[in-house]
């Protein structure tokens, strides 16, 4: 069998002992935000993606050990198994190949070859096989054939004879791990795939337009095209095929199988070749070529979706400030929530601005009066319907005061899904769904970490055809990015939700609910050292989490820093040395430079682990999220009635695909940036260019109103980071 911890050595270009340690402390229980952080030492500074692609990996080759197990006792059972046969099974490195080579030992259902032998033609076959490779300088197919006519096994005729035998022949053939290998790459290197839109729609009809009469090789299809390809099949749009050189393959299974030089022996195989191909092998290595590809595009989709949904998470956030959120409304009115510097919801109101004049007037009174009452400091405006009509009347309150407010046009998708949701439900169960909708934007502002983790990755409207991927592989990629971004961040240990606290390492569920239901009773947390008295926190959960939890204002100010427990004897050993108390250890940085590393160095405290404790005191509790940046659309530009080609306008990358971004510039409809426009150089990915949350600039190409699309530039605009 294969010696993994070897071969993910040599895959990945790692030493022995990273491998080695690295599944230790994984197989120990350790998550992999923790054993990047807190255990460089043991992995040789291994980082998140080297883990988790060990892990992946790891997961992969073990489960093809434990089939290689279960096919070689499969075969082992049929008496099957020779020493060759065992040699290539436990060498393989591939599910595919693996699966290649069990597939002649396969269980199967009664297939026509079966039947031939049921009818006692394998003699017959295994002769024909045998004047192939002795090369007899003559042969009579017939006259073999004839002894095998019988009443008893229902042979009838010297065709049904050699017919059976063929079968019998093609069957092993199509089941030849090496004969399909080859034929499979080919597909995938010289293979075309050919899309043509059903007759049952006409042009003009579908979004499918594109692949009405579409053809690519199957190595260049990008990601996008072949899930667009997948949905088109699945909804009954379209059509699609792989076209090849069918003569190609014919030629190749010949060159491989026919051994002999006698014409009526050639002429049998090369029948039974055609017969094996296009009855045995053709649809099933097109059906795993389509699947491998799909399989490539779901990965490279999902890492899109990742890469957005990341930039995302770890937007600036606006602070936590006293904010007022607005939902907006046309005929139902808008919906006013009130939050304060905690997050916590505070007062609601309902608002009719867009209505008659004196309901206009009431409602910026209203407005004006909760500004004022609150100390409102940031206005968030969810940016559906009536969003850029609300901007503007919240515009007109604010001339009138003094001290304004910063008001934000804030993207609302998945609102709606969260408002709905048992969280939402669980945490205003008073609440009508609007107003938790309206809560949820200002929270949003405040701090997008903490409220997005509550709605499902999928409906906050980053992703590229989230819905036709594999579902399982895109939930573990996600979750495995919500849980890198919360710990990358921090979390407030005494204001974070339960729905945080569950992506915080080492936090289940039932630990979340506990922690809170902890705080609830016996207030605020002090110190990291009081979650040991949480109910089911134990000292292993305490080990994998406390680095990341964050406490404000506590006893000890190292526990408002990433330095975690184990390691605040160093720090104070430091700060010692230095002549700086204890408790004013946070204003430590201004020493540090004199700290010799090397002179606190232990057997579990290397300098990876020391340079990430003095970094850390040079700048305690900060947020390492970038710098808060909000878009100020245009005036006068609500509806994409109002966009002229060639007009210049300020907007935010809502979305990445690996085609171009999406940019909202204020009229309730996305403008796409295809990958061409991004930039005044050539660019093979957008996600060099720009991210989501990104402000930017750009030139209005081309509007049409009736498929509500906008094709937008970025080229040879000034204020855009190229």
């Amino acid at each position: 069998m294969l010696n993994i911890p070897q071969i993910l050595a040599t895959e990945l270009e790692l030493k022995p002992y990273q491998i080695q340690n690295a599944l230790e402390l994984l197989a120990e229980g350790a998550t992999i935000p923790f054993i990047a952080r807190y255990r460089k030492e043991r992995t040789g500074e291994m980082n998140e993606v080297q883990l988790r692609e060990l892990a992946d990996r790891y997961t992969y080759l073990t489960e093809l050990e434990a089939r290689k197990s279960v096919i070689l006792k499969a075969i082992a059972e049929q008496g099957k198994l020779t020493d060759e046969l065992q040699a290539k099974i436990s060498s393989c490195f591939q599910k595919t190949e693996l699966e290649d080579l069990y597939l002649p030992y396969r269980p199967k259902r009664r297939t026509r070859a079966t039947i031939a032998r049921e009818k006692g033609l394998q003699p017959l076959a295994e002769l024909i096989k045998s004047l192939n490779i002795k090369n007899p300088i003559s042969a009579s197919l017939e006259a073999e054939a004839t002894k095998y006519i019988s009443e008893t096994t229902g042979v009838k005729t010297v065709d049904e004879a050699l017919k059976g035998a063929s079968d019998i022949l093609a069957e092993e053939v199509a089941e030849k791990a090496d004969l399909r290998a080859y034929i499979r790459d080919y597909l995938l290197e010289d293979g075309v795939f050919l899309s043509r839109i059903k007759d049952d729609y006409p042009e003009g009809t579908t979004k499918f337009e594109m692949y009405r009469n579409y053809q690519i090789r199957v190595k260049n299809i990008a990601p996008h095209n072949m899930l667009a390809l997948c949905r088109g099949e699945a909804e009954g749009v379209l059509n699609f095929d792989i076209g090849f050189d069918e003569d190609f393959i014919l030629s190749y299974l010949e060159s491989q199988e026919i051994k002999t030089k006698v014409r009526v022996i050639r002429d049998f195989y090369q029948g039974m070749l055609k017969d094996a191909f296009n009855r045995l092998m053709k649809t099933s290595l097109i059906g795993e070529v389509i699947a491998d590809k799909k399989i490539y595009a779901d990965i490279e989709s999902i890492k899109t979706f990742e890469t957005n949904l990341r930039e995302l998470l770890l937007s600036a956030p606006a602070g936590m400030k006293p904010t007022l959120a607005i939902d907006p409304g046309f005929r139902t009115g808008c919906k006013v929530a009130i939050m304060g510097e905690t997050g916590k919801f505070l007062e609601y109101q309902a608002i009719f601005p867009h209505q008659a004049a004196e309901q206009r007037t009431k409602a910026a009174q209203t407005l004006k009066n909760l500004i004022e009452k609150y100390h409102i400091e940031l206005i968030a405006i969810g940016n559906g319907t009536a969003s850029r009509e609300t901007d503007e009347f919240v515009t007109q309150v604010l001339q009138a005061l003094d001290r304004k407010p910063i008001k934000v046009i804030v993207n609302e998708s998945g609102a709606s899904i969260y408002s709905a949701s048992k969280v939402a439900l669980e945490e205003f169960p008073d609440l009508d769904v609007t107003v938790r909708g309206a809560i949820s934007i200002g929270r949003r502002l405040q701090d997008p970490l903490a409220e997005l983790v509550k709605i499902d990755p999928k409906s906050i409207g980053v992703g590229q055809y989230q819905h036709d991927v594999d579902q399982k592989l895109l939930k573990k990629k996600l979750d495995e990015t919500v849980e890198s971004c919360v710990n990358y961040v921090g979390v407030d240990l005494n204001t974070a939700s339960k729905e945080l606290l569950t992506f915080v390492s080492g936090i289940t569920p039932t630990v979340a609910n506990n922690i809170v239901a902890y705080r609830n009773q016996h207030g605020a947390f002090k110190n990291r050292q009081q979650l040991l008295k949480v109910a089911k926190l134990g000292p292993k959960a305490f080990e994998q989490a406390a680095g990341f939890l964050r406490i404000r204002g506590g006893d000890n100010p190292l526990d408002n820093t990433a330095v975690h427990p184990e390691s605040y004897p160093v720090v104070q050993a430091i700060a010692s040395d230095l002549n700086v108390p204890l408790n004013q250890v946070t204003q430590i940085a201004e020493k540090l430079p004199k700290a010799n590393l090397k002179k606190y160095v232990t057997d579990t405290v290397g300098e990876p682990t020391l340079r990430d404790i003095l970094k850390e005191l040079e700048k305690p509790g900060r947020d390492p999220r970038a710098e808060f940046k909000y878009a100020t659309f245009k005036e006068g530009i609500k509806e994409i009635s109002d966009l002229q080609v060639g007009m210049e306008l300020e907007g935010i990358v809502t979305n990445v695909a690996n085609f171009g971004a999406f940019v909202d510039i204020g009229v309730h409809q996305d403008g796409l940036v295809h990958i061409s426009q991004l930039a005044d150089r050539f660019i093979d990915d957008p996600k060099k260019v720009v991210k989501v949350g990104q402000v930017v600039q750009v030139r209005v190409l081309e509007v049409n109103e009736k498929l509500k699309r906008i094709s937008l530039s970025m080229k040879a605009i000034k204020g855009n980071r190229q």
